[in-house]
Order: structure tokens, then sequence, then C-alpha cells
């Protein structure tokens, strides 16, 4: 009980001053709700250190909005609230991290209130930029930062919120078709039982036909992941049509080369647990939350971790490919820029680090590799070299260059947009890796299928006129759009279409499990 006077005693002290500004007709005297929110560490010991500078900021802002008074007296709206929060675990969200306190005892109302606005708040802004930060676990390299007001879009979504709680969560949740489909997914899977299969054991490659001990095993797991109807095999174990079959739907599903062949890839697909699988969905549902934040209607969206492009127009897809992209020891960085510019009938710099890593090595081996390859030696300032005149073993700081033509690894186009990474995405004439899964080849740039046909969506038609006049003089030209166009390059191993077919994405890079760790407690 002293505890408590000296509690509201300190209050009163620490209000004098605005007590007697009040005087002041221009001045309304401060409410209690306002006071103990100025004053958290006083009035609400227990709840202070759980709220940051920000968090305590949108709290004064969201106070402010509705009239400086407590907002959750209404039985009807804290039970609508406690509904919404049990459905964010369809989101891949824990409903333990958004519990709801209790008053236990009287003058504990105001910090209760504030308690529960924070949890309500907090809530909103998981589902809409995720909980966890991107910079720190996949960070996007911007080329401008973002413009939005984070304190006044969630308050744009939490004070008209308290009228239809359903509502502001919805609004909440991103408005990506992607994000949807997942979302439907999970909270189906997540209600049913974990499936249950062994794996697959290790051995030389399994191809069409062959008679193999592990045919039945392969059999079991293909019909309880549902692509098989029944596990049985023939008496010799021959790795049949019908199993193949499966085999290459499996793969297709799974972003894999769909041959039948079961060889390291694939079988690695094919052992991943069903716990693992279904922890796919919810950590995807986090990667979806941070691409919302960057995606636009009209836009060239590039997943790394599938190799695929995809041209949106209007919120619509009109166009997919296929990609090349880094390998894991030389990743695809995650960006958002703009396409400006693109090469025509490109030349190609070798970057340093393919220089000394892969030319040089050949070059010292026979430097007649060079006429093979159209490369040309340059000193730093662009002046051209004779070969025989430099010392391969210290060359010092030469350039390489190859010239425009077939051979050339940027094919006839680069599409650049501005980044610190020195990538882009370009044509190339390394064509039948594109029916290769998972296709991650290249030094860091995205090789694109068909390239030519993006630029004639990044293109007017007159545009793509003119460039056709400038591509067939076989010369190098730089062509600069007139209107540029977003690109954002992210990185997803699971999506959902509107019929709640998967298709997975190999983990190429190895994110996956850190953020399924950084997320805490796995909702199976």
């Amino acid at each position: 009980m002293f505890k408590k006077t000296a509690c509201y005693l300190s209050l009163c002290l620490l209000a004098a001053p605005l007590v007697a500004l009040a005087e002041d007709p221009a001045l309304a005297p401060a409410s209690a709700l306002q006071l103990t929110l100025t004053q958290l560490a006083v009035a609400c010991p227990a709840l202070s250190p759980r709220l940051d500078a920000s968090a305590q900021l949108l709290l004064q802002a969201f106070y402010r909005q509705n009239g400086e008074q407590p907002v959750w007296s209404a039985e009807h709206r804290l039970a609508s609230l406690q509904a919404q929060l049990a459905q964010v675990i369809d989101d891949g969200l824990d409903p333990e991290r958004y519990r709801l306190p209790v008053s236990s005892a009287a003058g504990d109302e105001l910090c209760t209130d504030i308690a529960i606005s924070h949890q309500y708040l907090q809530a909103l802004q998981d589902l809409h930029y995720g909980r966890l930060s991107q910079s720190r676990f996949e960070p996007l390299w911007r080329a401008q930062p973002p413009a939005d007001d984070r304190q006044a879009a969630l308050l744009a979504m939490a004070v008209p919120g308290l009228d239809n709680l359903a509502g502001a969560f919805d609004q909440a949740r991103p408005n990506l078709e992607q994000y949807r489909n997942l979302r439907q997914v999970y909270a189906r899977e997540r209600q049913q039982p974990l499936p249950s299969w062994q794996a697959v054991a290790g051995g030389p490659l399994l191809r069409p036909d062959m008679q193999d001990k592990r045919v039945p095993e392969l059999a079991q797991r293909l019909y309880l992941g549902g692509f098989l109807p029944s596990p049985e095999v023939s008496a010799d174990n021959t790795y049949s049509s019908d199993l193949v079959n499966a085999v290459k739907n499996f793969q297709l599903s799974h972003s894999l080369q769909a041959d039948g062949v079961i060889g390291a890839g694939t079988l690695k697909e094919l052992n991943i647990s069903p716990a693992q699988r279904r922890e796919q969905l919810r950590i995807n549902l986090e990667r979806l939350r941070w691409l919302a934040q960057d995606f636009e209607p009209n836009i060239v969206l590039v997943n790394v971790a599938a190799a695929q492009l995809t041209f949106y127009q209007d919120d619509a897809v009109v166009w997919q490919t296929r990609t090349q992209v880094g390998r894991a020891e030389r990743q695809t960085p995650l960006l958002k820029s703009q396409v400006t510019r693109l090469t025509l009938n490109p030349t190609w710099t070798v970057p340093p680090t393919i220089l000394k890593e892969d030319k040089l090595p050949e070059i010292r081996r026979d430097q007649g590799f060079l006429n093979r390859q159209n490369l040309q030696v340059l000193d730093a300032n662009g002046q051209p070299l004779a070969p025989e005149d430099v010392d391969w073993e210290r060359p010092g700081n030469i350039l390489l260059r190859q010239g425009a033509g077939p051979r050339n690894p940027l094919g006839r186009i680069a599409i650049r947009f501005p980044n610190p990474f020195s990538v882009y995405l370009h044509d190339t004439p390394s064509q039948a890796l594109f029916s290769k899964g998972p296709r991650a080849f290249s030094s860091g740039c995205v090789r694109v299928e068909q390239a030519l046909q993006l630029r004639d969506w990044l293109l007017s038609p007159a545009e793509r006129l003119r460039t056709n006049e400038l591509l067939a003089t076989g010369l190098t030209h730089e062509f600069r759009l007139a209107r540029p166009v977003p690109i954002l390059l992210s990185y997803w191993t699971v999506q959902a279409d509107s019929h709640g077919q998967l298709l997975y994405a190999p983990d190429i890079y190895g994110h996956d499990e850190v953020l399924s760790s950084a997320l805490g407690s796995k909702l199976l």
C-alpha cells in the first residue's frame, strides 16, 4: 500500500508544473493516461523495461489519436483482439509472443491498457513488416532508401482498426498474392499430422531401368509424399517408368532438372524431413513480409533461390523465364534498383576475381587461350598491350576484355541497373544450363533465358525498333531507357499458387536454417 501511495505521490509531484500551466486557457490539463505514458518508469515499472524509445513514442502517438483515453475497457473489443492474436499462428507467428496482460490490482488499469496496446501494435507491426529485421539476416541493398513512415503507417491501421480489429489485422498482412496463397497452405498444413518417411540411402546415380536395392524405399518415399499412387515395385527392384515419372514430378516441384535421374541434388531434396518442409512454409511467410515492402505493381522480380525471373504489370504476372544465378561462393546479391540502360552487343571486361581465379591459370598454361576466347589485354588506362610483353606470373594491374560476338558471355544484351556490386542481368551463350536445376552457375550476375524478350517488356515499341537497328550493326551501343523500370532481386525457397500447389527451391545459399533459428519456436 505504501509503494502504491508513493508511486502516485511521485506522479502528482511530476505533474505539478503541468497543473500550474493549466491555468493558461490555451493548455489543457494532462490526463492520467498521458501522465502515465510520460512517466512509465515510475508508473509502470514492470512494463517500462520492455518498451524501447520507439515503442514508447508509438504508444504516445496512438493514445494521442485516441483522445489520451484508455481503449481496452470494452469487453467485446478485448475479446476480439484476443481472437485476432490467436490467428497469427496461421501467419507463422507465435501467439504467445503477444500474450495479453491481466490487470490484477486496483490502480493498475492504465498500465494494463498500455501493455495491451503495445501487444496490439507489435502484432500489427510484425504482420506488416516482418518480426525480424531483414537487414540483419538477409540484407537487401536499395538504390533509394524506403520513403515510408512506419509509425504513420501503423497508426493508420491501428487507430481506425479499434472499431474493426479483424479488418486491421487483415490490412496489416501483405497484400501480395504470394503471401495469401502461402498463408492459406500453411494454415491448412499446420493442422494436419506430420507425415513420416524414411530417408532414401545414398549411392551411385540411379537411372531409369536400372535395378537397385533402394528402389523400394524410393517408392515408399514418393508414395508418402503424394507423388505415387502405390508403393508397390517389381520383384527385381527395377527403376520402372511409373516411378521415373513420379521422380520427374517431384523434381519439377522442387526446381530440379526433371530428368528422372536420382543424383545428389535430388536425393538431398527427397531427404528433407516433413518437419523441415513445414518449417520452410513458416520462414518464407516472413520473407514475403519483407518482400512486400519493396514490391511494386510494375517490376522485374528475380527469385534468386529458384533462379526465376517474373515481369509484373499492374500487379499481374505477364511474363516469366528461367535464370542462372551466382554460385554459393559467388552469391548474387539481394537488391532493389531500377533498370536504366541496356548495353547492346556488349563487350565483357573480366571482373578481377574471375581474372585472378579463372583466367590467369588458363593463360599461364597456354597463351593461345587469349585468341580462342577473343580476349584483348589492356593496361589500367584501357590501352592495348601485347600478350607477349606481359609477365603472366606477375601481370600487375591489367584488364582482359572480350569483344562482342557469339562467344561473349554476356550474349547480345546486358541489362544495367545502379548497384555497388557490379552485377547486372544479361544474355548468355550457355543456353543448355537453363534446363538444369538448381541453376547456380554464375559469378554473381543473373543470366536470363530469352533476354531479348525481357528487353521487349522493358521498352516501348519505338524503343524496341531502335534497339533492333543497333543490334544489327554488331557494334557496342549504350541505350538509355526512356522510363526506368524497378527491379528487385530477392530470395525465397517455397511458394504456392492459387490452387495451393507448392513449388520449392533448393536453399542454395543456406539461409533457411539461420532464419528458422532466429524466428524461434517451430509451430508444428
